[in-house]
């Protein structure tokens, strides 16, 4: 079960459900800023961003799971590319590079989202309004913003590098 990809390359399902998500999770951001700086809808804004914060823990978690623990590294995923001895070695090589960058940002993305969300909740409150934490609210919210949208591209990057090229 879930051990082939769905997009057509010698990955694993779970590898292109997090792709997916990677890619879906930049335009829900910005239409999430649009709620709170257009609309002024500060509930739809905190709802979508903690359903996103879900949603996103859960399918990391699983992705990890995933590739970590059922198939035992990313490495063990990129040899099933039909891929010589050499050919695969000097691939691996070629795109460690590559998931080290895309692990930089991954790795500070949920340590900014999990501050912002929490200090969020604590200080709006249930009925969110601009008050005293807003400032700091969005100067966490965009450095979170600017953290998932550099993870997602260095992911999607790392994806391509690793799978698809």
């Amino acid at each position: 079960m879930f051990q082939s990809g769905f997009l057509g390359y010698q990955t694993t399902f779970m590898l292109d459900f997090v792709v997916c998500a990677l890619a879906l999770v930049v335009p829900l951001l910005l239409y999430s800023l649009w709620l709170v700086k257009v609309r002024r809808n500060y509930l739809g804004h905190k709802r979508l961003q903690i359903a996103l914060g879900l949603i996103l823990l859960v399918a990391v978690t699983a992705f990890e799971v995933d590739v970590q623990l059922v198939h035992g590294g990313w490495e063990n995923i990129v040899a099933r590319q039909p891929l010589d001895e050499v050919q695969l070695a000097a691939k691996i090589s070629g795109v460690r590079p590559w998931l080290l960058v895309h692990l930089l940002f991954a790795v500070t993305t949920p340590v900014l989202w999990i501050i912002t969300i929490t200090l969020a909740l604590r200080r709006f409150g249930k009925n969110p309004r601009p008050g005293a934490h807003s400032r700091l609210h969005a100067t966490l919210g965009w450095a979170s913003t600017l953290d998932i949208t550099l993870t997602s591209i260095t992911g999607l990057l790392f994806y391509y590098v690793a799978f698809m090229r």
